[in-house]
């Protein structure tokens, strides 16, 4: 993990005053949410206003938008840092996808081109896996729960989903030691896309279902706290 994750950051153009500080959390939380920088970090606030191109006030603005989506943390006397995720955390994250990806895999309708990007980034990650690329698996996951929730072409939801992955990331930097428990998302994405794509829609969201409730538990387990128990209707 590069310890220069910041530099990477481009200047946000200032454009409409009035949304600068939603810009400035945008390429922030896109830093965050790409893997760049590990929970914990200290974001330098100088350096920031400087390379953005933006005043304090702007910045510690865009810093109270992510602390209000769990991504930042401020201290006292100390400065604002990464969040390092909790087992409630977890918990949280989790109650929220099942509802939002499944709510969406309900509504949404799929196009042949959806269906056949869906496949594209399920073997873009089995490339990764093959080439032991952690962070390419990574990001093909997000991919491929993104593109399920922008079917139901809702911008509230688009951005919603955006401030979750961008947690997921930090929730997934907990198991960095563990360089191949991406591998099991590689499959269960495999077999997702499979079932949307032959519009075997409720098996999909019940496969779904499954699918992020193990998850959670299998990251609880790395934490040492057990998931919550999940009620079928």
């Amino acid at each position: 993990m590069s310890t220069d994750a910041w530099a990477n950051i481009p200047r946000v153009d200032p454009g409409d005053h009035a949304h600068l500080a939603e810009r400035v959390a945008a390429a922030l939380r896109s830093t965050i949410s790409g893997g760049a920088v590990l929970p914990g970090t200290k974001l330098p606030e100088v350096r920031l206003t400087a390379q953005l191109g933006v005043s304090r006030h702007t910045l510690r603005s865009a810093f109270q938008q992510l602390a209000g989506e769990g991504l930042v943390e401020r201290q006292p006397n100390r400065g604002v840092f990464v969040h390092s995720p909790t087992a409630e955390d977890v918990r949280e994250i989790y109650r929220v996808r099942r509802i939002v990806e499944t709510g969406a895999l309900r509504a949404a309708e799929f196009s042949s081109e959806s269906i056949a990007r869906l496949q594209e980034i399920v073997d873009e990650a089995k490339r990764a896996r093959a080439d032991v690329d952690v962070s390419g698996m990574g990001q093909a996951n997000q991919q491929f729960h993104r593109l399920i929730i922008a079917q139901a072409h809702s911008a509230t939801l688009d951005t919603l989903m955006s401030q979750i992955l961008a947690r997921m990331r930090l929730v997934f930097h907990t198991r960095r030691n563990q360089p191949d428990f991406h591998s099991g998302y590689v499959d269960s994405n495999a077999q997702l896309a499979e079932l949307i794509g032959q519009g075997r829609r409720q098996e999909a969201e019940n496969f779904l279902i499954e699918y992020l409730s193990r998850a959670e538990s299998e990251l609880l387990e790395h934490m040492g706290k057990p998931a919550e128990r999940v009620t079928r209707r």
